[in-house]
């Protein structure tokens, strides 16, 4: 093996090789795929960064098991990334006889060719600095929210039409790469522990190869129907629950603990609906300072729905901070609110610095965590044209809206970037339901928070429903998957799955070690 610590340094191949890689930390290795797995040819590929932490070879758990799969959702997150952040976690609850095994989907991160809608990093900045309000901020925001959708729609496939990537990236090919990877490895069957979009690509690949299901844990469901033939509305039917319990689990810890305290809940819910309604009118500047912005910036109605919106998906990490910000933002002072979210957006100053990778070549580094362009291209070519004028965009906002007051003028703007994208679909597409009629090789377990801001509870009933003899495990928590809070229940059933297969029993509910503001 030799060893490297950029990809590019890799050589890709047909066959997988393992070099070590990140200070030989890991395994890394770049697979030589076709593009088109209908029509295999040696003009269009793809090439795959593939990661790996390895089996403890003296583990005390027993013989090695083999490789447990991950994948950390998206669509467009990176995998490999994802396995240096939470790999070791993984590893801890599977069980250390695993190697943990993740990649960069195609078009995503160090795979290549990325799908990149923008010649710079300039380009992409200067676009996003443009960007308009949410959605319910200001009349008629919503009409420039769906032209510039249109506007990004036909960029991406100026772009990318000569790579051919837009064609090939619905979840099917993704689900055959997945495939192709097991029998590179030698493997007959996937483990596989798939988490959001992740479950998406696992609950496909289980329809498509139901005989090669070993142990499949999914993890934060998008319901399988609503993502390939409906129109995106019932995952946020939880997502308020999450938002009232950061009332009730701010009044419970006191004003010693959550710094936006009042004598009830329904009386904090009241301070932070002042406190939008304030902004709405009278926006907050941050001053340029030395530990500051470079230059001054506003903190607006739409600002805070958007924190609002990405801090529901980790209430044990973000409300004690986010209760922080909300009592500075109430006394004119928006330090917090920029050390919390804009304080990692690189600064003007450094932007004419900022290198451009091209798309065919692998990045590495910092900053290359997530493809966001790989979102819509993915996302878009699994479901049917959707959105096809701002009249329909107004309907399906409205009824987002009526689902969550907390974040459904901000959800919404994700379905929106299908808008236009109707003259590129895919070539390969799931042609039936997602399902396995007489069931997978071994039943799969899913598993579900309580209350998920994305992926409700009925979701996961949904999807194992279409497996029989698989089973919901509940874990009575707040936030995105069951990783939103640690739970040594859950671990412990999870681990028990991969280990013996052991399936708990119908109804096991798992609860949390660490609440909000614990």
């Amino acid at each position: 093996q030799d060893s490297a610590n950029e990809w590019v340094d890799i050589p890709a191949s047909r066959t997988l090789t393992w070099h070590t890689c990140a200070d030989k930390q890991y395994d890394c290795a770049r697979l030589d795929l076709p593009m088109d797995w209908l029509n295999p040819s040696d003009d269009q590929r793809v090439v795959l960064a593939i990661m790996r932490i390895r089996a403890n070879a003296n583990s005390t758990l027993g013989a090695y098991r083999g490789p447990v799969f991950f994948n950390p959702g998206g669509p467009g997150g990176s995998g490999t990334w994802s396995l240096r952040d939470h790999g070791r976690l993984l590893q801890t609850i599977v069980g250390d006889n695993h190697d943990i095994v993740s990649w960069d989907p195609r078009g995503v991160g160090a795979s290549v060719p990325r799908i990149e809608c923008w010649d710079t990093v300039q380009s992409r900045r200067f676009w996003e600095l443009q960007e308009v309000g949410v959605i319910d901020s200001h009349p008629g925001v919503l009409y420039d929210a769906y032209a510039r959708a249109e506007a990004f729609s036909q960029v991406c496939a100026r772009q990318l039409n000569g790579s051919g990537i837009l064609r090939h990236s619905s979840t099917v090919y993704h689900a055959r790469d997945m495939l192709e990877i097991l029998n590179q490895l030698g493997e007959e069957k996937l483990k596989y522990w798939g988490f959001s979009y992740g479950t998406v690509l696992g609950g496909t690949f289980a329809a498509m190869y139901p005989d090669k299901v070993e142990r499949m844990v999914s993890d934060g469901n998008v319901d399988y129907q609503e993502w390939y033939h409906d129109a995106q509305i019932n995952h946020l039917r939880d997502t308020d629950k999450v938002m009232d319990a950061f009332y009730t689990t701010c009044h419970r810890a006191g004003p010693a603990k959550c710094d936006f305290h009042a004598p009830s809940p329904a009386k904090i819910k009241s301070r932070l609906d002042a406190l939008l309604s304030n902004l709405s009118t009278t926006p907050v500047i941050v001053a340029p300072s030395p530990s500051g912005p470079d230059l001054p910036e506003l903190i607006t109605y739409s600002s805070l729905k958007r924190l609002i919106s990405t801090v529901l998906y980790q209430p044990v990490r973000m409300f004690a901070p986010f209760a922080t910000v909300l009592a500075a933002l109430e006394h004119r002072d928006g330090t917090p609110f920029y050390n919390l979210t804009l304080a990692r957006s690189p600064r003007p100053s450094t932007l004419c610095n900022l290198p451009t990778v091209p798309p065919t070549v692998p990045v590495s580094g910092p900053g290359h965590e997530d493809t966001p362009d790989a979102f819509p291209a993915i996302y878009c070519s699994d479901a049917p044209p959707f959105l096809s004028s701002p009249t329909e965009f107004a309907t399906y906002a409205a009824r987002l809206q009526t689902l969550s007051s907390a974040a459904g003028a901000v959800y919404a703007l994700t379905r929106l970037s299908c808008a236009g994208r109707a003259a590129v679909r895919p070539k390969w597409t799931l042609d039936r339901p997602v399902g396995a009629p007489d069931g997978t090789a071994f039943p799969i377990l899913f598993v579900a928070n309580t209350a998920d801001n994305v992926t409700p509870l009925v979701s996961a009933r949904n999807n194992s429903a279409a497996f029989p003899g698989s089973v919901v495990l509940v874990q009575e928590g707040w936030g995105h998957t069951s990783l939103a809070a640690p739970s040594r229940c859950t671990a412990g059933v999870v681990r028990g799955y991969f280990q013996e297969g052991a399936l708990p029993e119908v109804g096991r509910v798992c609860g949390v070690d660490v609440e909000p503001f614990g």
